[in-house]
Order: C-alpha cells, then structure tokens, then sequence
C-alpha cells in the first residue's frame, strides 16, 4: 500500500500552495499527497504541468479529494443543475489527466455538505446519480483516472451511508472506472463492523482514507485499527491509504468539517508535522503487520 496525507491537515482555507506541501509530503516520508479539487478549474495549463513535474520530482504521488458545491450536483432533480455537473466533471477529470492524478475521492455523486432544510428524494436522486455518474464515468476512463464513490455519515450525505449501500451503487453503474471509497471517520458513525464492512468492498475499494474518531490523526482515539488491517488483509487491498485528519479550527475548513475545538491543542507546524510523521509509523506498522 501507498500511504498518504490530505493536505488540509496544515490548512484552513480549501485554496492552498501544493507545492509546499508536496515538499513538505515528501519530507516527511509520504507517498502520497492528497489535494482538494477546488482551486484546480483555475490552473492555467503550465501551472497543471508544473505541479504534476513537482510531484515527479519529489517522488510523490498526487491525490484529489472533492466536495461537490450544490451546483455541481450529479444527482440533482435540476436538468440544468445535472448538465452543469457534467461538464464540470468532464474538464476536472482532463485536469486531473494532465496533473498525473489517478485517484478522485469525494461525494461525487451528489453534493457536500447536503442542506438538509431542504426536502430529500432519496430513490429519486439515487436514479439521477447513477445516470450521471455513468455519464462521467466515460470521461475518466478515457482519462485513466478512478472515479471513487466516498460513503458518508449520515449528517453529510444520505444516498452512501455504508459500504452495501455503496457496494450495490458502484454495482449498478457498472463501470471499470467507478470505485468505492471507505473512510474509517464516517464508518465508526454508520457501519455495525469495520472489519465486515470493508470485506462487502471487496473487489470495489478504490481509495481508503483514515482518521480517528474525533478527526485526529491514526494512532490517537479509539478506531479498531487491528480489525480493519486484517480486513484489508483479506480483501488483497493494495492500494492508497489517506490520513485525513482535521484539527484546525476557523477558516472554511474548520468551519465546513465543524471543528469547534483545537484538537491540535496548540501545536505549532513542527509539532503538526512530528505528529504526522508519527501517524504515518503508526500506520506502517499496524496495516501491514500481520
């Protein structure tokens, strides 16, 4: 497996200078960097080139994580809505194509944060979804790049609350490029077991991304991290591994993610980076000892 880091574990603001944390990724010993999408429709040409030749030069591997706005709703009953989704898809995945990227994760089917003041049609924006994404599903097989399906807790989504939920709507769509995505934050809320959780992916899991119960990094709450290893074990899952922690409050991004406390308690960037790189260990070492 390929270990990784989200970048917003630094961040306040979901626009941030990638190539610092490239740097900083690759310091630190990870392989992987995860960046948000936000920011990207922005990037000139040589600006996606020159961030895709800085990960090469680190020894990187580049991820991208996305919450779609509700203008970017696949699943939406707005035609416009839908159409507008599609095309925003459609120029990311080539972005991503050019930036070297192989893995999107997110709530990509639908819309982040939901607003739930609003009515949900969940059979209907589940038949909505599918048809979308298998529309964008054509594009990023022709980008080379997996489009995964995260499931989420019920207070930010409610069509993927499990990983049978997201089984079976990887399953419908139906395509080589369509995975499933697990993230042990939203499974301690939703799933009875981790361990028979993660086996219903088999076949399907795409991205996993990790983080403690309360959004620290791995190592430092409750989350049965023996378990899930041997899940994974069973599975033959190989692929990346994303520590997405969040312990920074204000900015967009603690106010989004709802961090209403400084679970960093204080730390300083070096101090961040030191528990980081303890994480990373961590995880090293409880995923892949058996």
């Amino acid at each position: 497996m390929k270990y990784g880091i989200y970048y917003a574990y630094w961040e306040q603001e979901w626009k941030a200078d990638y190539f610092r944390y490239i740097e900083k990724a690759a310091k630190l010993g990870f392989d992987v960097l995860e960046i948000a999408c936000t920011p990207l429709p922005d990037y000139s040409k040589r600006q996606l080139d020159d961030l895709r030749r800085c990960a090469a030069d680190h020894g990187v591997t580049l991820t991208a994580g996305h919450g779609p706005s509700a203008r970017q709703n696949l699943a939406s009953a707005d035609p416009a809505v839908a159409a507008e989704a599609r095309r925003f898809y459609t120029d990311l995945l080539r972005r991503l194509e050019i930036l070297g990227i192989r893995t999107i994760g997110g709530g990509i089917y639908s819309y982040w944060p939901v607003d739930y003041s609003r009515p949900i049609d969940k059979p209907g924006d589940w038949a909505r979804s599918i048809a979308g994404v298998r529309d964008v599903a054509h594009v990023a097989e022709d980008c080379g790049v997996s489009y995964c399906l995260e499931v989420l807790n019920r207070f930010e989504g409610y069509l993927l609350n499990t990983a049978e939920e997201g089984a079976r709507f990887v399953r419908e769509v139906d395509s080589p490029a369509v995975k499933l995505m697990l993230d042990t934050f939203h499974m301690n809320i939703e799933e009875d077991s981790f361990g028979d959780a993660i086996r219903s992916a088999r076949g399907l899991l795409g991205h996993f991304h990790t983080g403690e119960c309360n959004r620290r990094v791995p190592g430092r709450g409750r989350i049965p991290w023996r378990e899930i290893a041997f899940a994974l074990h069973d599975i033959g899952y190989d692929g990346t591994v994303v520590m997405e922690p969040f312990v920074r409050m204000s900015g967009t991004v603690g106010s989004d993610i709802k961090v209403w406390r400084d679970l960093s308690r204080g730390a300083d960037e070096a101090q961040l980076d030191a528990e980081a790189k303890a994480a990373l260990e961590f995880e090293r070492y409880i995923l892949e000892t058996l």
